[in-house]
């Protein structure tokens, strides 16, 4: 009787560790990038994802994003296409030989609006932390990240590595909102 309620006890202290995977094709990821004369908005394609609840409470977890899916949204046509392949080249993410940018929850802190997550960010296999508010609800999350480029080597007509671009300057920071159903 002794085992059976010793057994119940441990078993109670326990905390109920859940991993919820993403559902990939139910999530968004979009995309804002700056320049001095506007915008340019798309969406890019998650290739994996999950999150790690404990008691209820985010602890972790991870996404990947397909950047050879990047899609320009606010243009048609030869502008769209140029654009986009524009993106996928080294100019900027380097697809071919970096098909992958991953964000890694290293740290959650529960706030009253949500959780103050500190992350990785890596694209083009350079890592780098970000912090941001992550709001989940009814097997939903979201989040807006603010990504500096410059960071991760995508330096076309960036202000930090280049001077006198003029009208031609592209903004190091850009938008990622993530919305991930699970």
């Amino acid at each position: 009787m002794k085992k059976i309620l010793l057994s119940f006890i441990t078993l109670s202290c326990l905390s109920f560790v859940q991993s919820q995977k993403v559902d990939v094709s139910n999530s968004t990821v979009e995309w804002v990038g700056y320049n001095i004369k506007g915008q340019h908005n798309g969406v890019i394609q998650l290739k994996s994802g999950g999150l790690k609840f404990e008691n209820e409470v985010l602890v972790g977890g991870s996404f990947v994003m397909d950047m050879t899916s990047i899609e320009v949204t606010d243009l048609t046509g030869t502008g769209k296409a140029r654009l986009e392949g524009h993106l996928k080249s080294d100019d900027f993410f380097g697809v071919e030989q970096f098909p992958d940018a991953k964000m890694t929850i290293t740290k959650v802190s529960v706030k009253d609006t949500g959780y103050l997550v500190t992350g990785d960010f890596t694209i083009k296999d350079t890592t780098h932390p970000i912090n941001f508010v992550f709001n989940v609800e009814d097997k939903m999350a979201s989040a807006k990240l603010k990504i500096d480029r410059s960071k991760f080597n995508v330096r076309f007509r960036s202000g930090s590595f280049f001077d006198n671009l003029g009208d031609k300057l592209i903004y190091d920071e850009f938008d990622i909102n993530v919305t991930l159903n699970f």
